[in-house]
């Protein structure tokens, strides 16, 4: 494993942030209300981000009767609206409970639960659901509207999963491949300077499982390993000089499993950074193997950045 980091801090010890930093401008924050515990969850996370932000916080309780409305008495459509509002006052005021000052705007909408996410968030929202739904053993690890939402945004959706206190004094973690990730890159320490942590980037390549693998690419790896140092010191440069004060760590490992490596990472972050890419082979509206396996195993939150165009963003 490889590690540099850009930081002048002596063991044990950490710098005090710099004064001139000035908190990125990030845009506002969208949260779906549903009233399960992981839906509650979500909320107090994205409460302490539009805080952090100061921006403000977009609930929204999707009752999904546009598509079923011929399926249903207009009483029954009543009761599904009365019942949506009262869950978002309970939350609006558990959120003003923690942050007063977090202007809360609450939405009840008649659309599927992912498509009132996507309008409520329109072009620089970002998205925050919980990691697991309300529709039985079909949304234990990810639920379907996390998996939908996080498939068809085209805004950052971020999946919170593991501890959601604000007391985890990790790093930012950023999965990067090659030069496409800058995107993702950029994102990940936007998220960092707004924490004043720093930024962990990180490049995981596969290495040989099965034999024949070990035997095709022999005398291959030094040569790959150097290109993956190179790519990273470009990147953390151009972060550098964009971001004159963020702190940056640069890793890379190998390791049979991309997700499994990112995944044992997340134990020490606070949040991880993926892009939004689908490996060219990998059929249907989700998410790559990689990305799917990070969103319902990682061990922190998982903020998933789309890709604007050929070329940018890419984990899978």
């Amino acid at each position: 494993m490889r590690r540099s980091k850009r930081s002048s801090r002596g063991p044990g010890k950490e710098e005090p942030w710099p004064q001139s930093s000035a908190p990125p401008r990030l845009g506002s924050v969208v949260v779906g209300v549903d009233g399960s515990e992981s839906a509650l969850s979500a909320v107090l996370w994205a409460a302490e981000e539009a805080f952090m932000r100061g921006s403000g916080l977009f609930l929204v309780h999707a009752t999904d009767t546009d598509a079923l409305a011929r399926y249903l008495f207009q009483a029954e459509i009543d009761e599904s609206r009365r019942t949506g509002r009262a869950l978002l006052d309970l939350t609006a005021a558990t959120v003003s409970a923690r942050h007063p000052d977090v202007l809360v705007v609450k939405e009840l909408s008649d659309r599927p639960p992912s498509g009132a996410l996507r309008h409520a968030a329109a072009r620089s929202g970002t998205i925050v659901v919980g990691h697991r739904g309300r529709g039985g053993f079909a949304s234990l690890l990810l639920g379907s509207v996390g998996l939908r939402t996080a498939s068809t945004a085209s805004t950052p959706v971020v999946v919170v999963r593991g501890p959601t206190g604000t007391g985890n004094p990790g790093a930012v973690l950023a999965a990067v491949r090659d030069d496409r990730d800058l995107g993702c890159a950029r994102a990940a320490a936007r998220e960092a300077l707004l924490r004043q942590r720093p930024l962990r980037l990180l490049r995981v390549w596969r290495t040989a499982g099965s034999r024949s693998e070990r035997t095709a690419s022999r005398g291959r790896p030094c040569a790959q390993a150097a290109d993956h140092v190179l790519a990273q010191l470009r990147m953390e440069g151009l972060l550098r000089d964009e971001f004159p004060d963020l702190k940056t760590e640069n890793e890379g490992a190998r390791n049979t499993s991309v997700a499994g490596a990112l995944v044992e990472a997340s134990r020490d972050a606070c949040l991880l950074v993926v892009g939004g890419h689908r490996g060219p082979d990998h059929p249907g509206p989700t998410p790559g193997r990689t990305t799917l396996a990070l969103l319902r195993h990682a061990h922190c939150p998982v903020e998933l950045v789309p890709r604007h165009g050929p070329g940018h963003g890419s984990t899978s």
